[in-house]
């Protein structure tokens, strides 16, 4: 079991612990709606890279198409993530938890469509084939600690990546997660 710090508290859906950039691409959750999901996806900008501001700058639609090639094809797409975990393990929050950040796009779990309404996002920065940082995972386990014990329809299962619930069009957090740490943790 992960001990939350003291200092990791929600309050109106927002993570003490994190440093908080709002993001426009979000919306109200449905009535009666609350969190039973918890996505992990994994996020580089431009791909393979890692550092700096461009997460950032797509979450908030402020990247720079010319930039880099890669920005071009993802700067108009307005997407978001409840959270972002960095190399480093800082804890970026874009999205109250109480709302529908749009991190999902066309998914479904346990025969439940449209994901976003009933779930987190958690971006941890890194690809498929780069394993991910021990402080990603200990910020990650915590999140997810905390996150269990403020909404308890999150259940020990119901913490997936984005290739299960978009099997065939997604891939994150790819091989390189290692999710028989998140098992062990949570259960």
């Amino acid at each position: 079991m992960t001990t939350i710090p003291d200092h990791w508290q929600l309050d109106g859906g927002w993570l003490s612990g994190a440093r908080r950039v709002a993001s426009p691409n979000c919306n109200p959750r449905p009535a009666g709606t609350s969190p039973e999901l918890i996505v992990v996806h994994g996020i580089s900008l431009p791909p393979g890279q890692f550092g700096g501001a461009n997460i950032e700058a797509l979450f908030t639609n402020n990247l720079d198409p010319g930039g880099h090639p890669y920005f071009a094809e993802v700067a108009h797409l307005e997407v978001s993530a409840h959270f972002l975990i960095q190399r480093t393990g800082e804890m970026v929050q874009f999205v109250s938890t109480d709302e529908r950040a749009w991190h999902a796009g066309v998914s479904s779990w346990c025969g439940r469509e449209q994901c976003n309404d009933f779930s987190i996002g958690v971006e941890l920065e890194g690809t498929d084939d780069t394993r991910y940082e021990d402080l990603q995972y200990s910020a990650l386990l915590t999140l997810i600690a905390v996150l269990r014990n403020h909404y308890p329809s999150i259940h020990a299962d119901a913490i997936v990546g984005h290739s299960d619930i978009a099997p065939g069009r997604k891939t994150d957090p790819g091989p390189s997660f290692d999710w028989s740490r998140v098992r062990h943790a949570v259960q």
